[in-house]
Parts: structure tokens; C-alpha cells; sequence
């Protein structure tokens, strides 16, 4: 029960994280500024667009024999419905300070969003699956050079039709890092092989 609610707790934070960052003006993170993009050029939501490149995300697993948990799928869900939720709530605009305000908000959500749902271990993300599926099938690469390539190339391709890139973008990509290691050993539910029979409980790893 414990990680389901965390699993799911985890993802209407991140849907409301998104939308925090949106609402600011000042930049978005590589995958959002893709999805801010294609809804502008197709006039679909952004997160009827988050889910359809989940969705299609999620088909590139097929060739690298990646087999999704409940938490990929309903990260694929979950996230897009509630970032739509989100946004018709929040009041956009505002002075520079409220802006960033809400930019800092979001990044902080995002990193402890992050640390909730990978940590409920029930699956990754359909984003976070591809890199790590595409590593393990291609030994020898580096799962941080194939996550920048891609990452760059959303970004570039996101920029391009019209996505929102500035200092947020930036500061995100410093900043989502740390944080992730910062949140992800505080929510990590320790399964049955990792529970000592007796003893204190070992701390976990870090990286």
C-alpha cells in the first residue's frame, strides 16, 4: 500500500511541478519544452501531448525488450491528466518575483517527484526506460552521454516549434541532479533483499 500511495503521490507532484515551471515564463526542461512545442503546433494540450509521446516512447521498449510496471504506465497517464489539471488552476503571469518563485517551486517538486515515484519501484518512467534500455542493450555506453544526447536533441527539436527555453533550463539541468540524489534515498522503499535479518539498517547508496 505504502508504495502505491507513493508511487501516485509522486506523480500528481510532478504533474503539478510541470505546470509550475510552465506558468513561470522562464524556461522549461528539455522533455517539456518538446511537449510545449508539438502542443503548439498541433493545438492539443499539453498534456494530451505528454501522454501521446509517453505512449510513444513507451513503444520504442518493444526492440530493447524493456517490460513496463505499473508505474510506467501510469506515469504515461497520471502525469499528463494532472499537469492539465494544474495548469487551469494556477494563475499565470505575475511579477519576475512570483515567476521565479514558482520556477524554483517547480524544480524543488520535480527532484522530490522524481525521488517518490522511482522510489515506490514500480517501474521508471517511459523517458527514463529508454536510456537505461538502450544502455543495457549496448554495453560499454554511458548512460549519462546517451541521456544528453537525447536530451539535446528534444530540446533543440522542442525549441524549434515554438517550446519554452531560458535560465529555467539551465537551472534545471543543474539543479535536478543533485536534487534527485538528495530525495531518491529518503523515498526508497527497501524491498525483502534489502532488509537485513538483523542488525541496523544499511544506509543506501547515493549514486
Amino acid at each position: 500500500m505504502r508504495r502505491l500511495s507513493q508511487l501516485y503521490a509522486g506523480l500528481v507532484l510532478y504533474g503539478v511541478s510541470m505546470a509550475l515551471m510552465i506558468e513561470s515564463g522562464l524556461g522549461l526542461d528539455p522533455w517539456d519544452v518538446f511537449h510545449q512545442g508539438l502542443s503548439e503546433l498541433t493545438g492539443l494540450s499539453f498534456g494530451i501531448v505528454t501522454i501521446a509521446v509517453g505512449a510513444l516512447v513507451l513503444l520504442l521498449w518493444i526492440p530493447l525488450r524493456q517490460r513496463p510496471g505499473l508505474g510506467t504506465v501510469s506515469n504515461v497517464l497520471v502525469i499528463g491528466l494532472v499537469v492539465d489539471a494544474a495548469l487551469a488552476l494556477l494563475p499565470g503571469g505575475g511579477p519576475l518575483g512570483v515567476r521565479a518563485g514558482m520556477l524554483v517551486a517547480g524544480i524543488v517538486a520535480n527532484g522530490a517527484a522524481t525521488g517518490l515515484y522511482i522510489g515506490a519501484r514500480l517501474g521508471p518512467g517511459p523517458r527514463d526506460g529508454l536510456m537505461t534500455g538502450y544502455v543495457a542493450r549496448r554495453p560499454g555506453r554511458s548512460i549519462r552521454l546517451v541521456r544528453t544526447v537525447i536530451e539535446v536533441a528534444v530540446l533543440a527539436l522542442g525549441w524549434l516549434l515554438g517550446g519554452t527555453v531560458g535560465v529555467g533550463t539551465v537551472v534545471y539541468a543543474l539543479a535536478i541532479g543533485p536534487l534527485t540524489q538528495l530525495f531518491l534515498p529518503l523515498f526508497t522503499v527497501a524491498g525483502p533483499k534489502d532488509r537485513p535479518t538483523a542488525g541496523p539498517v544499511a544506509p543506501l547508496p547515493t549514486a
